[in-house]
């Protein structure tokens, strides 16, 4: 029997968590969910698996980063559902329940974010956290019609929250108006960043990677952008193929994945379900020398992409090559979108930018986002485009 008060499925099942938010502060009124791998005490976290809600006692503590909300007036309404260990870009959570994509309700919400893009989406709260290794903030948003922001590593507080890749790990969130996406970084982020952005940069190897009609789709959002920045610059910062991208993120990833949560898999021994029982044998069995190799691509990647942002520089492209998947698409196209998808997304992910998605246009029936992305600590001025950017291609809020 469908729940009334989430008709799609976003939160946890069983009673909701609630904490009451401050009657002042920046963003009193507002309501958010968390993504079930923060900590709220005296509850289970999660982490989207019932193996590891089993093997794991009631947090002690509520994570500082939830806390920093709720002092600054919002509410918290619930936990989302995750999918299992965060180690999954579709969504699929075959223990909990997969959301509902809002916009596309034949489609998958993207993950692992998924309960709290759906929450925002379906808009049975005001804004939502995620987290973001690969892309778990990034896709969803996309995928759901969602403004949604990955911050440069390390700029959100994750203590209290639970790791998959701790270099890669952010803390982002979703929210339906550049605005509120703004508000809630002015309470996250750390002081500092803000200015004026530009050149526009436009990635063409990120444009090619997408497919042909979403690039179309996304065309009048670039031309937002140009109308803020200028016309874009095209450039090309993947000689070596957004397809090394992938393979380099995914070995490094794959190996800190291991380190951090390997133990707890060997000695529980988890069910898992389609796709993640596979991603945790592959990192187990990663070899250390493709493990060492990706470090030391990352490593290339920050110097390069560092310097080509520093002087205040944004690149645009799309979030996704594609729209969301069917949810009856078969584990081959799942992997093929995947792919290609966290080509692009580790663009951000191995150099420690931020990003931010923006719901410009539609392509097959669904949403799709423009990434825009500066250097490291420019997030509360990135923030800031977004706004401008979404006035400027008549997104209401």
């Amino acid at each position: 029997m469908m729940d009334q008060t989430d008709p799609v499925g976003a939160f946890m099942p069983g009673p909701r968590v609630k904490m009451p938010g401050a009657p002042e502060g920046p963003i009193v009124g507002l309501t958010f969910a968390v993504k079930d791998l923060y900590d709220v005490a005296g509850v289970v976290t999660t982490y989207g698996n019932p193996d590891w809600a089993r093997t794991h006692p009631p947090a002690t503590a509520t994570a500082p980063c939830i806390m920093d909300l709720i002092a600054a007036g919002a509410t918290l309404v619930g936990k989302t559902k995750t999918v299992e260990l965060a180690y999954g870009l579709t969504g699929e959570n075959v223990w909990y329940g997969t959301p509902l994509n809002p916009a596309a309700p034949d489609r998958f919400p993207g993950g692992s974010s998924c309960g709290s893009a759906a929450a925002v989406a379906g808009g049975l709260v005001d804004f939502a956290m995620g987290s973001d290794t690969g892309g778990s903030v990034r896709i969803p948003a996309s995928y759901c019609g969602l403004f949604g922001i990955r911050p440069s590593w390390g700029a959100v507080n994750l203590t209290g929250a639970c790791g998959l890749g701790p270099s890669f790990d952010t803390g982002g969130w979703f929210a339906r108006s550049a605005a509120v996406l703004a508000r809630v970084g002015g309470v996250l982020l750390p002081p500092g960043g803000e200015g004026a952005l530009g050149p526009l940069l436009r990635v063409q190897e990120a444009w090619v990677n997408a497919l042909p009609g979403v690039a179309t789709a996304l065309q009048p959002g670039l031309a937002a952008a140009e109308r803020v920045l200028g016309p874009a610059l095209a450039i090309q910062i993947a000689p070596e193929g957004l397809s090394a991208f992938y393979d380099n993120f995914r070995c490094a990833q794959a190996a800190e994945a291991w380190a951090t949560l390997g133990a707890w898999v060997e000695a529980n021994k988890p069910s898992f379900g389609p796709g993640v029982q596979e991603r945790f044998d592959t990192a187990r069995d990663m070899p250390p020398a493709l493990a060492a190799r990706g470090r030391a691509f990352r490593a290339t990647m920050q110097e390069r992409l560092r310097a080509l942002l520093a002087g205040g520089a944004v690149m645009a492209y799309p979030t996704s090559p594609a729209s969301a998947l069917r949810l009856d698409a078969d584990g081959a196209v799942q992997q093929t979108i995947r792919e290609a998808t966290m080509g692009v997304t580790a663009i951000a992910g191995l150099a420690g930018l931020c990003e931010v998605t923006i719901p410009v246009a539609r392509h097959d029936g669904a949403p799709v986002g423009l990434s825009l992305v500066a250097a490291p600590g420019r997030d509360r001025a990135l923030l800031a485009l977004a706004t401008r950017v979404a006035e400027e291609a008549g997104l209401a809020g």
